[in-house]
């Protein structure tokens, strides 16, 4: 068991094959499966669940009943609000077309990954396979059916890009001809061609 840095609540399930960096805390009721891989400094709230072979990076938060499942990819400093859910499969069945329960051979998991400093809000959904950008910000609620750019601000149903956000997760302002700032930070950033780099 990989783990002797870090701290496991007694109620947490943790499987003895996964790997929990040191400095984490895994807390009560939560599950980590097998395989799993958990950076240094993260926080694994109640009742949240860690799939098998999921990735975590370093300095992860899974908020209170998180649901990451495989093969979910979450870069350093990446933020889960509660009771996020990021799905894994395109087709959802419990049946084959016969009829017959289906099995881990009956499907092919795919994964969500998010990029570094990115954060999801509360309840919102994930919907595999989709790629959510660097420090980009996920609206509470939001459904993401869609790649999500760097530093993009994105909600609602389908979730669509609304803003952009700085490392600071507040909204930029713009300055005029593709130029933001960031209001916290002074950060300047520009746009081009639906895409944001800091400049």
């Amino acid at each position: 068991m990989a783990h002797s840095g870090a701290q496991v609540a007694p109620s947490a399930d943790v499987d003895e094959r996964a790997t929990i960096g040191d400095g984490s805390k895994v807390w009560h009721l939560a599950q980590v499966r097998e395989d799993a891989q958990v950076g240094r400094n993260c926080v694994i709230g109640r009742g949240a669940y860690v799939g098998p072979g999921v990735r975590l990076g370093d300095n992860v938060k899974l908020q209170n009943y998180a649901l990451v499942y495989e093969p979910a990819q979450l870069a350093d400093g990446v933020f889960i609000g509660p009771a996020v859910v990021l799905t894994n499969d395109e087709y959802p069945r419990a049946v084959t077309p016969e009829g017959r329960l289906k099995g881990g051979d009956d499907w092919t998991a795919v994964g969500v990954v998010i990029g570094e400093g990115a954060s999801i809000g509360a309840r919102a959904v994930c919907v595999a396979p989709v790629r959510i950008g660097r420090w980009a910000l996920v609206a509470a609620g939001a459904v993401v059916t869609k790649d999500v750019p760097d530093h993009a601000l994105v909600v609602g149903v389908p979730a669509r890009r609304v803003g952009w956000v700085g490392r600071a997760g507040e909204p930029l302002v713009a300055k005029g001809e593709g130029r933001f700032v960031c209001p916290r930070t002074g950060t300047e950033y520009h746009e081009s061609a639906g895409l944001l780099t800091e400049v």
